[in-house]
């Protein structure tokens, strides 16, 4: 952690960090890919959202894996990218300048995805063992209940826990706010799983 002496000093790299990260998060891959692929704008189909779960409504899941990879990466990157440049602080802080620029793009009107692929990338590059065992969660709940809002509930839920665990509690920390921001990204279909009326991995509207 970054002694709080030294806080103000730091001040305008945290900025530049955040950012950063904010940049990077901000790009709409989704977007970007379906409309080179020809099949228009992503956020007239299904939920609206630009992410890879809306994305594979298209018809296209190699479409929906590689927006899956370039979400994943792009919060992946800005964390590797800040942890290199000036330490695992402000790796922290670009993770979560990723996601939220992931959830909040400017590019869109501040209207993007749910940040299931970038929170996945940062975690993963944070630390891989709680990256591998989010993959394992959100797979495990999708082969029971074939949801994938459950899925990514359930495992952004159960991440800080994994980091808590591991004894990573500044990760642990992060994760929990980004889970915040998860769960009221998913509040639509909160109410929907609870009235029983969330839709299953592949159909065709959310």
């Amino acid at each position: 952690m970054v002694d709080p002496i030294s806080f103000w000093g730091q001040l305008p790299y945290f900025t530049l960090s955040l950012l950063a990260g904010y940049l990077a998060g901000s790009i709409p891959f989704g977007v970007i890919l379906t409309r080179l692929a020809g099949l228009g704008d992503v956020r007239d189909i299904g939920s609206g959202s630009i992410g890879a779960t809306n994305v594979l409504r298209t018809g296209n899941k190699w479409l929906a894996i590689a927006t899956l990879i370039t979400d994943g990466a792009k919060g992946g990157l800005a964390v590797l990218a800040l942890w290199a440049l000036w330490g695992v602080d402000h790796a922290v802080i670009a993770g979560a300048g990723a996601f939220l620029g992931h959830i909040f793009p400017m590019w869109l009107k501040f209207r993007g995805g749910k940040g299931v692929a970038t929170f996945w990338g940062i975690i993963l590059a944070l630390y891989w063992p709680v990256g591998l065992l989010f993959a394992g969660t959100w797979l495990a709940v999708a082969a029971i209940f074939r949801i994938s809002s459950l899925s990514a509930l359930v495992a952004s839920i159960a991440t800080p826990i994994y980091f808590w665990l591991f004894a990573r509690y500044q990760f642990a920390e992060l994760a929990l706010f980004l889970t915040v921001i998860i769960w009221w990204a998913h509040r639509a279909n909160i109410s929907r799983l609870l009235k029983g009326e969330e839709p299953r991995i592949g159909a065709k509207s959310e």
